[in-house]
């Protein structure tokens, strides 16, 4: 079963277009496969979860609080 494709046009550095070429090549696959890939894992990278600034802050400074702790036990 085929998906529907649309034909956009855009223009990008020429050593990104170059790498992508390259990983087709490599490969052994169409460049339009290997771009779909690259979108598709850039949104679902985008659409990850992240965690709120404010935890990342408390995070941060249990792990400053408990530094030496951590330190001892690496030991």
């Amino acid at each position: 079963m085929n998906t529907p494709r649309e034909k956009f046009s855009s223009q990008v550095a020429p050593e990104l277009l170059d790498a992508m070429w390259e990983i087709a090549r490599k490969e052994g696959r169409h460049f339009q496969a290997v771009l779909e890939e690259a979108m598709r894992e850039y949104i679902e990278n985008r659409n990850r979860e992240k965690p709120r600034a404010q935890v990342m802050a408390h995070f941060q400074a249990s792990v400053e609080r408990n530094r030496r702790l951590g330190e001892m036990l690496a030991r």
